[in-house]
């Protein structure tokens, strides 16, 4: 049974009146997105037991930088658990110092209809210069074996263009617990694990087609006593088609 923390990130580019945002006032803005998956994987991990998944965001933007949305997924966690959906809200503030320089701050709740013990917060920020990105996420309230505990996700990105029209971003990252969960063969407990990914993106016919690498430093058997299953953590491929309206 999976009982520890699940969580997940949308990966929405929150930048205040993009082109592609729908004006409702001089000022205002609503951005639609919508992406079809062939797993949902957050921080590494799969939270849909390595199934295809549909996700929504919406997301209403102000020209100053402010911005407050919603996103939703589907999600299987397996062991009895009855939630089947994902339903995270943010809100945060969006500074661009130019084009290529900009600090995101922000807040971000995740529920889980039917499974409340999984709800959680996290307070974030993502410094963004000439394509290289540092970030970190703190929840206080992050499901834990007893009581909820504390826990921090940091990364290390990149993202730049390629020659045919193709995107490139590239992330590293650590997740870190307050408390010693992830339990091996050797049955010692640790209390972090790293994650990567690479992700090629192009668009087509006013779609963004998506092919990730995705991976993490977890055995089969850490996996198995924090997330329930052996085969949520290992490397995989997955496949995106996004459209923003």
């Amino acid at each position: 049974m999976k009982t520890l923390t699940l969580f997940a990130l949308s990966s929405l580019c929150l930048l205040p009146m993009t082109s592609q945002a729908i004006p409702l006032t001089d000022d205002l803005a609503v951005e639609l997105e919508l992406t079809l998956a062939s797993d949902y994987r957050t921080r590494g991990i799969s939270q849909s037991k390595n199934d295809p998944a549909v996700q929504g965001a919406v997301t209403l933007l102000h020209n100053n930088g402010l911005y407050l949305g919603a996103w939703s997924s589907n999600v299987d966690f397996g062991g009895g658990l009855k939630t089947r959906q994902e339903v995270d809200y943010y809100g945060g503030w969006l500074w661009q110092a130019s084009e290529a320089v900009s600090l995101d701050l922000g807040y971000l709740k995740f529920t889980y209809p039917r499974e409340s013990q999984f709800n959680q917060g996290e307070v974030y920020g993502i410094l963004s210069v000439y394509g290289v990105k540092l970030a970190a996420y703190y929840s206080d309230d992050a499901p834990g074996i007893d009581s909820k505990q504390s826990t921090l996700y940091r990364y290390i990105g990149y993202e730049t263009r390629l020659p045919l029209e193709l995107g490139l971003s590239l992330r590293y990252g650590e997740m870190d617990f307050k408390d010693p969960r992830l339990v091996g063969a050797s049955e010692k407990g640790v209390d972090s694990y790293r994650e990567w990914q690479a992700k090629l993106t192009r668009e087509v016919l006013g779609v963004v087609l998506g092919l990730s690498y995705i991976d993490t430093d977890l055995s089969k058997t850490q996996c198995t006593s924090n997330y329930g299953f052996s085969d949520l953590c290992g490397a995989t491929l997955v496949a995106s088609v996004t459209k923003t309206f």
